[in-house]
């Protein structure tokens, strides 16, 4: 069975490709073949997450397992098969290509066409350019400006609680709070 993706970017609005890949190849030549298409490097992090309609991420496939405890299965590309996660046309998926800034491309089962196989993943076409594959980390933290303290006026202590104008019946008031009738009230 073959599988026909289209990878496209909400970075680079011009960019597309269309990715043929047998359905049996693994995770990993559908990184492989896109990063190529794409012109990036192969030397970073990145993983696909299955997505439901809303692009909500489900499943985790990713290069290699890191290592952490966890209950859910985890799904490593050179060892998982397309045809195992994938088989409905529409299917979605999120490629992160970048995990310091969450940058990813969005990939959709396109086709699904059965009774026929592909030796090699093929990219059939491509539109556009892909946004840079690396960007300056920067760009994307935002660091708060600190006022300049300068230009603040001094704080007129006498305003505060202590000052030389402290008058002890201004608080006796709060006295007939004590003998209230605390029955009288639904606490």
């Amino acid at each position: 069975m073959i599988y026909k993706f289209v990878i496209v970017s909400d970075e680079a609005d011009n960019f597309k490709l269309q990715i043929a890949i047998d359905s049996t190849a693994t995770f990993m030549q559908l990184r492989n073949i896109i990063l190529d298409s794409a012109g990036y490097g192969k030397d970073q992090m990145d993983s696909f997450y299955i997505c439901d309609d809303e692009w909500s991420k489900q499943k985790e496939v990713t290069c290699m397992d890191m290592g952490t405890e966890s209950d859910e299965d985890i799904w490593i590309m050179d060892d998982t098969q397309l045809d195992e996660l994938l088989e409905d046309e529409g299917q979605r998926m999120k490629f992160v290509f970048d995990y310091m800034t969450e940058r990813f491309f969005k990939v959709k089962l396109k086709e699904v066409i059965p009774g026929k196989t592909l030796h090699d993943p093929l990219c059939e076409s491509k539109i556009g350019n892909p946004p840079t594959e690396n960007v300056d980390i920067s760009e994307f933290i935002t660091i708060p400006k600190i006022p300049d303290a300068s230009n603040i006026d001094p704080i007129d202590k006498s305003e505060f609680y202590g000052d030389e104008e402290y008058d002890q019946d201004e608080i006796s008031d709060f006295e007939e709070l004590d003998n209230l009738d605390n029955d009288h009230y639904n606490f």
